[in-house]
């Protein structure tokens, strides 16, 4: 049968069901494919740096062990400076429950002498159960962390599958375009090229907004005067990569910090005013001026894929949901069958233009 008269709700049919089976494979290869698509997009930064030592006549094999093991020591380096944050903020875990407790109990007097309930808060957190779970909850960092991953076996795949992608790099898209007609390789190729260039533009331009927003939260909460601003800095800053949800939950810990060690409610207030500023400039200026558009994807369609990854991988699929979406769109994009789902995934403003 011709392309051109299948009928199109057959077409919108075939690709639904695509989505549903690419899903349930999604589901049932959950140990393997977090870790496959975490090294492919770790591998994507890669490239670029293995392109430039390789123009300097050094093997292939050679600048994607290079390549490896420094993003290896920059994620080592992160966890350890996080680890650190984490342990100093612990330090002063004693005082926030005393202030906790103060504040449990002012509540738990006021409801008495106003409405005459007893709502029995008043003897406070136990501190040694809090010291227990803080202690308990330090031991499953790892387990939380393997958690994301999937197994022990996915942290240990994740280089691997680094590796062995940036030395095939080609070979794949040589593949795919051999599939083709010849008339077609060179414009499979470059579509390829173009593809892999919007991941890396985008996880580059995601990075660098972190890296600014790190120095500004931690610059905002130094001025302000909260303890641990760093800490809270890079945790917020993190958070940033989960879109809508992760600048409002980035913001929370300070507040409650600044409210329950600070003297005098200007200070939490200020913690909130300062990371709604941060949050205006990052969505109006930084993300659009650095990410740009390379993702265009509408709120709508974010929401849901956050919600849709986070149910089928985790945290793992919540951060790795967008760049995804990303190539869904823009491969929808390269056949008029599909272009209503491109449609569908990018903002209303754009098709207007």
């Amino acid at each position: 049968m011709n392309q051109s008269t299948i009928p199109g709700y057959l077409k919108v049919l075939s690709v639904l069901l695509l989505i549903i089976v690419v899903v349930f494979i999604m589901i049932l290869g959950r140990s393997l494919l977090i870790p496959l698509f975490l090294g492919g997009y770790i591998a994507m930064l890669m490239i670029p740096v293995c392109n430039w030592m390789e123009s300097k006549k050094l093997p292939r094999t050679l600048s994607a062990v290079i390549a490896l093991l420094g993003s290896i020591t920059v994620i080592v380096g992160i966890v350890l400076l996080v680890i650190l944050q984490v342990k100093s903020f612990a330090k002063d875990f004693e005082d926030v429950t005393d202030r906790l407790n103060n504040y449990l109990a002012d509540i738990d007097r006021i409801a008495t002498d106003t409405f005459g309930a007893d709502l029995g808060v008043k003897e406070g957190v136990d501190k040694s159960q809090l010291f227990d779970l803080l202690e308990s909850n330090s031991e499953t960092v790892s387990n939380f962390l393997l958690g994301t991953i999937g197994s022990l076996s996915g942290v240990v795949l994740v280089p691997v599958f680094i590796f062995f992608m940036l030395i095939y790099r080609d070979h794949l898209a040589e593949f795919i375009a051999k599939i083709f007609s010849k008339h077609e390789n060179e414009d499979v190729k470059s579509k390829i090229r173009s593809l892999r260039k919007v991941v890396q533009y985008y996880i580059l331009g995601v990075l660098k907004v972190m890296a600014i927003l790190a120095v500004l939260n931690t610059a905002a909460l130094y001025a302000i005067g909260v303890k641990h601003a760093l800490f809270f800095g890079l945790f917020a800053a993190l958070l940033n990569i989960i879109p809508y949800l992760g600048p409002f939950l980035g913001a929370i810990l300070p507040f409650l910090f600044a409210f329950l060690t600070m003297d005098g409610l200007i200070y939490p207030f200020a913690v909130v005013a300062s990371f709604t500023v941060i949050q205006l400039v990052e969505s109006n200026f930084l993300t659009p001026n650095i990410v740009g558009r390379n993702v265009n994807l509408n709120a709508l369609v974010t929401f849901v894929g956050l919600l849709v990854g986070g149910a089928i991988w985790g945290v793992a699929g919540m951060i790795l949901i967008i760049p995804s979406l990303a190539i869904m769109k823009r491969i929808f994009e390269l056949s008029e069958s599909t272009k209503p789902f491109s449609f569908l995934f990018g903002e209303e403003d754009q098709v207007k233009k």
